[in-house]
């Protein structure tokens, strides 16, 4: 899904929150999934890592060129994971819907 692709959805599922079609809950389920699909079909070098590890940021999803790139996004994003390991995967297609759904 390319940028425009994703916001045009944004956009509908926005509007369907807006004329009552659906609830906060669903706008929130929706808006997740398309932005799911956008970083895990994401047309370019990056593609999207969940941490693994440490468990304090387990499930967080980063954008990078590899997984020691993705190491380095973790250890800059997040306060006090500048020491020691960083466990990551690559996101694929299946994988999308895991943490917090």
């Amino acid at each position: 899904m390319d940028r425009i692709s994703a916001l045009r959805n944004l956009e509908d599922a926005l509007e369907s929150f807006e004329d009552g079609e659906t609830d906060l809950e669903g706008l929130e389920r929706d808006v997740r999934g398309i932005l799911r699909t956008y970083a895990t079909e994401f047309e370019g070098e990056l593609a999207a890592y969940r941490v693994s590890s440490p468990e304090r940021v387990a499930g967080a999803v980063v954008m990078a060129t590899g997984e020691p790139d993705a190491r380095e996004r973790v250890r800059s994003l997040f306060d006090g994971v500048s020491d020691g390991p960083v466990e990551v995967d690559r996101v694929t297609d299946a994988g999308a819907g895991q943490s917090g759904d």
